[in-house]
């Protein structure tokens, strides 16, 4: 599996870039184009990446500085049916279904970690879609308001924030996290309270046995299981670009329901199902946070050897030719 590099390059690094790129170890499809860039100016030059030695060629890239003076644009190719990205896919080490290729990962937290008007409205509308099926005790409404649901992105945010030590990304994952819930909780309580002024709603739909949906606000210790198990999960799916719509469903279950409980719950006022949401949404996001953390950290200890084996290829392609 290859990813593709294309850099815009300063005509001064431009010799050093190709230089350290121009290894038949580590790229395939190495091209210069001098001059073809107008802002910033200089060169524009391409290559392929076995996806092992990616995240270490970039790294190498920005100790050059190419990251502030010029541009690093990854992308993945659908599809590379030629020989050298056979062989690339051979020579470099480990998997690449296993490589983690952390720049990438930390852009993919910042840019789920805008506050954008987009986010919140989905916030809002899953929230929605989960008070009414606590209302209709539908499990088949919870598994709309959890494909819906946008948090986990952010829950995601806040594990690497704190594994990779970047406490501002950490901070924005939390305020913008807070703020989701705050806003979908005011939203859906006002909507309650007028339902319940209407006859719409009422305490007893809300208070009831409903046993499709109330494990939504009893927190237990299986609770707290599922939301390790889905914080693994979901960590595991954004590291290594295997998220799909299962994993989506799986991650959001422990978040967005309990949020739409919690609503409900104030909009009729039920104090003992608040009490039981807000738990029952503490615990799951301290679990997923938890075990987003532990995920990070392992596959960061893991790929320690092809680290090091990727080094080994670096150092004996700077080797002088005799």
């Amino acid at each position: 599996m290859l990813v593709h590099l294309r850099l815009t390059v300063p005509a001064a690094l431009t010799d050093d870039v190709v230089e350290l790129l121009a290894d038949d170890d580590r790229t395939a499809n190495l091209t210069l184009c001098r001059g073809a860039s107008i802002s910033p100016e200089g060169d524009l030059v391409e290559c392929d990446v076995a996806r092992e030695l990616a995240g270490e060629v970039i790294g190498r890239l920005k100790q050059l500085g190419l990251h502030e003076s010029g541009g690093i644009v990854v992308t993945t190719p659908t599809s590379t049916p030629f020989a050298a990205a056979r062989r690339l896919g051979d020579v470099a080490p480990g998997d690449p279904d296993d490589a983690v290729i952390w720049d990438m990962v930390v852009e993919q937290c910042w840019a789920a970690s805008r506050p954008t008007v987009s986010y919140h409205l989905f916030f809002v509308l899953a929230t929605l879609l989960a008070a009414i099926a606590v209302i209709t005790d539908s499990a088949v409404l919870v598994i709309g308001a959890m494909v819906v649901g946008p948090e986990f992105g952010t829950v995601a945010a806040i594990a690497t924030g704190l594994v990779l030590r970047q406490p501002r990304l950490a901070r924005r994952a939390v305020s913008v996290l807070a703020w989701g819930v705050v806003v979908s909780v005011a939203v859906v309580t006002v909507l309650a309270l007028v339902a319940g002024l209407t006859g719409l709603v009422t305490e007893e739909m809300v208070t009831r046995a409903r046993p499709q949906t109330g494990f939504i606000w009893h927190p237990d210790r299986w609770s707290f299981i599922v939301a390790l198990i889905a914080g693994a999960a979901g960590v595991l799916a954004m590291t290594t670009s295997r998220a799909n719509a299962m994993v989506g469903v799986f991650i959001s279950v422990t978040t967005i329901p309990a949020v739409g409980n919690l609503a409900l719950a104030l909009g009729v006022w039920a104090p003992s199902e608040i009490r039981g949401s807000a738990t029952q949404l503490a615990v799951n996001i301290s679990g997923m946070v938890l075990a987003g953390m532990a995920v990070l950290v392992l596959q960061r200890l893991l790929w320690v050897p092809a680290l090091t084996a990727s080094q080994k290829l670096f150092a004996r392609s700077q080797r002088p030719v005799r």
